[in-house]
């Protein structure tokens, strides 16, 4: 079973990338390998039901169990100590991630105000993207009334491409929303 974005890529992308980078071979055509969505919470150092929430809420948006990150090292002027959970964070591979990609485009960011595009300067040299939210109340499975506490996230979308033109080009084609 193709998801609605597959076959988005399948039917338009892949066509529009070959003529336009001159790809001889299919392979050679840019893929979106996985989207890793990462949780910073250090305010809930102190409070294990405030990461439970966040935890179960980032379970919600990406359809996935999330890793609970630790710390390292210790840091003192944080008051971190080594081994303290500090974050969560889940990596989305094939049909979720095709999944998450096409409800964050469609469904997800058109809900944030005053919304004019992305930014089309997170790249990172390599063909990868980084995109920060703000809030978790875009996402529609979070319900508003249960939200302890407004919570930012960043992902990461990881591609073949080689160049940052060419993970822009795939991502546009895929439906990502970029200041115009």
């Amino acid at each position: 079973m193709a998801t609605r974005l597959m076959e988005k890529y399948l039917n338009e992308a892949v066509p529009a990338l070959m003529q336009k980078f001159g790809y001889k071979n299919i392979n050679q055509v840019p893929k979106l390998h996985k989207i890793v969505i990462n949780m910073g919470l250090g305010d809930c150092k102190d409070n294990p039901k405030g990461l439970e929430l966040a935890v179960a809420e980032l379970a919600t948006i990406a359809g996935q169990k999330p890793l609970v990150t630790k710390a390292r090292k210790s840091v003192a002027n944080f008051k971190v100590r080594q081994g303290m959970s500090i974050g969560a964070k889940v990596t989305l591979r094939g049909v979720r991630m095709e999944q998450f990609m096409d409800k964050l485009v469609n469904v997800a960011l058109p809900r944030v105000r005053d919304f004019r595009g992305v930014s089309d300067k997170a790249f990172d040299g390599r063909g990868n993207y980084a995109l920060g939210i703000r809030d978790q109340l875009i996402f529609p499975e979070i319900e508003y009334d249960k939200v302890e506490k407004i919570r930012g996230m960043e992902m990461i979308f990881v591609t073949s491409a080689n160049t940052d033109e060419e993970c822009k080009e795939l991502l546009q084609l895929l439906g990502m929303p970029y200041v115009q």
